[in-house]
């Protein structure tokens, strides 16, 4: 039985997004290939073929087609290459076109033989600076193809052809050499800005590769690669200094700056046992880190991944796109055709006739419609990463458009997902004294709750006869002292004022334990999982998006609605399991609603694949993230609602583009048809139409966070 295999190829030499197609249509008449993806904005090609093809059989394709199809690619540097090749190109052509044009098109400057001079001018601009539109023209044919190549060589070779024509056979009738220079020059130059434009969009995948470190101080002082570092090595990072990869805090403490990777402002204090990111910047103190994951496997390996795979992915509507594109060339080419019959039939003159067939050739270029879907891609999905929010498909855009409800767990999502002590009630007001004594004893449990308290306070006091009763609390002796700290069943009695003050927290959702000398509690520590100081702010702007909110969460009715009214979420569905998260979401999405899941655990995993569109918080867990569709870095909910922001305005900015792109051909091929736009203008006005999608992509880098 054959297995289906994706191979991914570097693909060098595409000038638009129409040769990107004309690759694809080449790639899948091979046998055993199922389907085939070029991508221009990415020069890359994914294939999902069975076993009896290879990637050599697919290079060879590509080279027969008059692309490259290296082994490695370094894309910014063959961009960089080409786009040097291009403005040398259209230099030569720029001169020679102006001293063309200008003896062609102002009479007085006219001579005797002037003619000749013009095909002499214009022979170099037609066959060297546009040579590659001609060879790769030549190469589709072969395969039965047509691009844009096809376009612009099919029109320049006619226009020069015909003046040549006239010229030896010195027939009655106008040349047009001035036309074919001016073509080459035009669509030269749009080429050249195109890619420059293009550069800049993928800036920010490239700025975050190169965010990672070159090299790493092992613990005995050796300097080593990083590409040497291995699983389980210990490296020093010192103050200013970049984590050379992922791993755990072994020695020292210090402050990171994790803003590169995860977007987030504010410096996170570390010491051991904390995990630390690859190429985060180690604010203050020295640390000694053990390597973790390396290479490939590196948080940021994953992110710049996830990112360049989103990338490379298509939005659904662009697939309406792709159909438009594929059949453009030939239906323009069969237009030019009927329109110079059209000239022709009804008596126009033959050079007229010509004028008009060229112009309809060379404004069909369907180079604004292929751009509009993936240069938005790369700009919206790199912009993204920048904010440290890895959007990781472009389907998750156009699903994003559509959503109406948001699920929003509760623990590490919408509160800190780690417990504090927030209040200590001693009506004696022996509360410190207290609480040093509770910290003591509680120093020696695992509970989170014991950990909270004990973290609440400095107390390096002597513990002796520690008892731990499960389900009730602790008892022991702190400094000869006795003491206990637990539930209400561990104590004999609750004096009133306590208990009062008591009841009213846990009303709030709030955990309170009791701690006492003896079987009498003298105080209450108030523990509580804190809210997000962003979480309200997040839930008013997911609001102002017109998006409805509800909360789902394991945890208690009353903690439940406590959280929830504290950051303003009506609709809350407490103690469920995952299954029932996910069967919550099945059961909104079946009454009409599009729904995202926003969490951060494996308990949320099922539910961020049930929703339409999952997003994972980024101090979530990996299994939460392989579920998502969205994973936002910063564990703040603010960056959810600049996720939805950012994928709905990147899907704004797409369907601009396809406007733009299928109401200027829609226009302009028939005034070309008519004799209104001369061929030039046609060269201008398809360049300043690839342009306008450029810079309206270009637009999205300017998206800001919300903070």
């Amino acid at each position: 039985m054959e297995t289906e295999v994706r191979s991914e190829l570097a693909v060098d030499g595409m000038t638009c997004s129409a040769c990107a197609a004309s690759i694809e249509q080449g790639l899948t008449r091979l046998d055993g290939v199922v389907s085939a993806q070029v991508n221009f904005t990415t020069s890359k090609a994914t294939v999902f073929h069975s076993d009896v093809v290879t990637v050599d059989d697919f290079r060879t394709t590509i080279e027969s087609l008059g692309y490259a199809a290296p082994v490695h690619l370094d894309r910014d540097a063959a961009e960089a290459a080409r786009q040097a090749d291009l403005w040398s190109r259209f230099r030569v052509a720029a001169v020679l076109t102006v001293l063309v044009s200008a003896v062609s098109m102002i009479r007085p400057l006219r001579f005797d033989g002037w003619e000749w001079f013009a095909l002499v001018l214009a022979t170099p601009i037609v066959f060297w600076s546009g040579w590659r539109f001609h060879r790769v023209a030549v190469a589709n044919l072969r395969h039965r193809l047509v691009t844009m190549d096809t376009l612009v060589s099919v029109g320049t070779l006619a226009a020069w052809t015909w003046s040549t024509v006239v010229l030896l056979g010195n027939l009655e009738a106008d040349v047009y050499f001035e036309t074919s220079a001016v073509i080459i020059t035009l669509v030269l130059l749009g080429k050249w800005l195109e890619i420059g434009a293009t550069r800049r969009s993928g800036e920010a995948i490239r700025s975050l590769a190169d965010l990672g470190a070159r090299t790493a101080l092992l613990e005995d002082g050796t300097e080593i690669a990083i590409n040497d570092l291995e699983v389980g090595m210990r490296f020093r990072v010192r103050p200013g200094e970049k984590i050379a990869t992922d791993g755990i805090v072994v020695e020292g403490h210090s402050a990171v700056d994790a803003s590169m990777v995860t977007g987030e402002p504010v410096p996170v204090e570390i010491q051991a046992g904390d995990e630390v990111i690859g190429a985060t910047v180690n604010a203050n103190g020295s640390v000694l880190v053990e390597a973790t994951r390396v290479g490939a496997d590196t948080a940021l390996a994953q992110i710049i991944r996830l990112v360049d795979e989103a990338q490379g992915s298509r939005a659904p509507i662009q697939r309406l796109a792709d159909r438009v594109a594929g059949v453009f060339v030939p239906v323009a080419i069969a237009i030019a055709v009927v329109t110079l019959a059209s000239w022709l039939i009804i008596g126009d003159s033959g050079s007229d006739a010509f004028t008009a067939a060229v112009a309809v050739l060379i404004i069909a270029c369907p180079c604004a419609l292929g751009l509009a879907t993936p240069l938005a891609i790369l700009v919206g999905t790199g912009r993204g990463a920048q904010l440290g929010i890895i959007i990781k498909g472009a389907e998750v855009l156009e699903d994003s458009r559509r959503l109406d409800t948001v699920a929003l767990d509760k623990t590490g999502t919408v509160t800190e997902g780690r417990m504090e002590l927030v209040e200590v009630i001693s009506p004696s007001g022996e509360g410190e004294e207290l609480l040093s004594l509770a910290a003591a004893l509680e120093s020696r449990s695992e509970h989170p709750i014991a950990q909270a308290i004990a973290n609440s306070t400095e107390s390096a006091r002597s513990v002796t006869d520690f008892e731990n009763r499960p389900g009730f609390g602790v008892v022991g002796s702190v400094d000869a002292v006795r003491a206990q700290v637990g539930r209400r069943d561990l104590f004999s009695e609750i004096p009133a004022e306590i208990e009062k003050l008591a009841g009213e927290a846990e009303a709030n959702g709030q955990t309170v334990v009791f701690v006492g000398r003896g079987p009498v509690a003298q105080a209450a520590l108030v523990v509580a999982d804190r809210v997000k100081p962003s979480s309200a702010e997040a839930v008013a702007a997911l609001r102002r998006q017109d998006l409805d909110l509800v909360l789902l969460t394991g945890d208690n009715e009353r903690t439940a609605r406590s959280v929830a009214a504290a950051v303003g979420i009506e609709r809350v569905s407490a103690s469920m399991f995952p299954d029932a998260k996910a069967a919550e979401i099945a059961r909104l999405q079946d009454q009409g609603h599009r729904v995202a899941m926003v969490g951060d655990g494996i308990n949320d995993a099922p539910a961020l694949a049930q929703a339409d569109v999952g997003i994972a918080v980024g101090s979530g867990t990996d299994i939460a993230m392989e579920a998502s569709d969205l994973t936002v870095l910063r564990g703040d909910l603010l960056a959810v609602a600049d996720a939805v922001a950012l994928s709905r305005r990147t899907f704004g900015t797409i369907k601009g583009n396809l406007f733009w792109a299928f109401a200027y051909n829609l226009a302009a091929i028939p005034l070309a048809a008519s004799g209104v736009l001369n061929p030039m203008i046609a060269a201008a006005a398809m360049g300043l139409s690839s342009l306008f999608v450029v810079t309206n992509s270009l637009r999205l880098r300017r998206f800001h966070a919300s903070r």
